[in-house]
């Protein structure tokens, strides 16, 4: 029996919505794909593609969309009254929902959201204030709204609970880490698993047999080491600010910075509300910082194009860091890897930055063909190194709506309950 699947993945400026159809033990059909942007930056947009068709792309929004629960209940009351769209006519032809959740502790898989799941994962939103509440607030409203609706939460760190002990513990009190829950997570791990079986998929290789450096470069931007189809280690760590610089997110740096950059970082953010509390700091280190804080915009195809000194200066940051892991990574798998793999909206569209990467990375065996590296990226899985390279590069377009609806549909608990 096939059924309808909604992947649900609200990020912090957008929310977007996949439909798809399956059935159990299959691979979902996509049949519609919405998605509303602009929630920080009004006026909010709609784009929304069905049966291969576009209805709408950027199509201004003139109703009052404050949240990403408004934009979610918006998109679903454009799928439930589009008449061209006959596979969801009210709330009860949904009877599975699947929530991307950023953060999910020691959460090994996707889980059924009951009511002690659901306090779970309230629990795990103080470890990441700004990237769970936004999902939540939506996973409310299905449970509320949508009696009939089966949740599924999938979640972003699942993927690394994989990394040995040695490698996601941090070097401090060990009575007050575990206590408070202090470690590596990782996240993107939603891409990770997507990216890792198609590239195996691609070179023919069992996923278990299969060794990837993966960089997921997007506003938010981590790089992966995959050592026999699972997480070895990950850039980010407790939360998704460890590690690359992103659009506005500082990644590492040194920890004491923060207490030489402002007096009042250890003080609760005015954006702070009852159930969502906000440290100065955290809002400084996750909205003030990255390559915005130095060009003062989030676009990074401007960035990398322009002349600019400052622009110029935060292109050169992000080679240089993403070179750094890449180069550690190396290491850490022995230089038994079978690719090096670009995913993520820049990793897909710059390839003046895969240039630049491979060539600062060259002496490890990547080398971009620089004909192949130009070429529009329209395969899943693409390749852009050069023959005979010592070790082969890709670009993954990746899919985390897909990743999400295929958990739902391989595992017969979420598919049937």
């Amino acid at each position: 029996m096939s059924k309808i699947i909604l992947s649900i993945n609200a990020g912090s400026s957008s929310v977007k919505i996949s439909v798809f159809l399956a059935s159990h033990g299959q691979e979902p059909v996509e049949l519609a794909e919405t998605q509303v942007d602009g929630l920080t930056a009004p006026p909010p947009r709609l784009s929304y593609t069905r049966a291969g068709g576009r209805i709408a792309k950027g199509r201004d929004i003139d109703k009052a969309i404050s949240s990403q629960n408004d934009a979610f209940q918006y998109m679903l009351g454009e799928l439930i009254n589009d008449p061209g769209f006959k596979e969801i006519n009210s709330r009860e032809d949904i009877p599975i929902a699947c929530h991307r959740v950023v953060h999910g502790g020691d959460f090994d898989r996707p889980q059924l959201i009951t009511r002690a799941t659901y306090n779970q994962l309230e629990d795990l939103t103080d470890l990441a204030p700004l990237h769970n509440s936004s999902a939540l607030e939506i996973v409310r409203f299905c449970i509320k709204e949508l009696p009939k609706t089966r949740n599924v939460a999938v979640f972003d760190s699942q993927f690394h609970q994989s990394i040995p002990e040695h490698i996601r513990t941090y070097p401090i009190n060990q009575e007050i880490a575990k206590k408070n829950k202090l470690r590596k997570y990782g996240f993107h791990g939603i891409s990770y698993s997507f990216i890792t079986r198609s590239v195996a998929q691609f070179l023919g290789k069992k996923q278990d047999q299969t060794n990837l450096i993966i960089l997921h470069l997007g506003s938010g931007a981590s790089v992966c080491a995959v050592k026999k189809g699972r997480s070895w280690d990950t850039s980010m760590g407790l939360t998704p600010l460890a590690g690359l610089p992103g659009a506005t997110r500082s990644g590492s740096l040194d920890p004491s910075l923060v207490f030489h950059y402002a007096t009042n970082v250890g003080k609760l953010s005015p954006s702070s509300t009852g159930s969502l509390h906000i440290s100065r700091a955290e809002e400084i280190l996750n909205k003030e910082s990255g390559w915005k804080s130095i060009t003062g915009t989030t676009n990074f195809g401007d960035i990398a194009s322009s002349d600019d000194p400052d622009k110029k200066l935060a292109f050169e940051i992000f080679v240089n860091r993403i070179s750094g892991y890449v180069g550690n990574y190396y290491v850490s798998l022995h230089g038994e890897v079978d690719a090096l793999v670009f995913a993520g909206g820049i990793g897909e569209k710059s390839d003046k930055l895969r240039q630049r990467v491979t060539d600062d990375i060259g002496c490890l065996g990547f080398v971009a063909d620089k004909d192949l590296n130009r070429k529009p990226i329209e395969d899943v899985v693409q390749e852009i190194g050069e023959n005979g390279a010592r070790h082969r590069t890709f670009v993954c377009r990746t899919n985390e709506q897909f990743e999400m609806a295929r958990y739902c549909a391989v595992n017969e608990e979420l598919f049937n309950g």
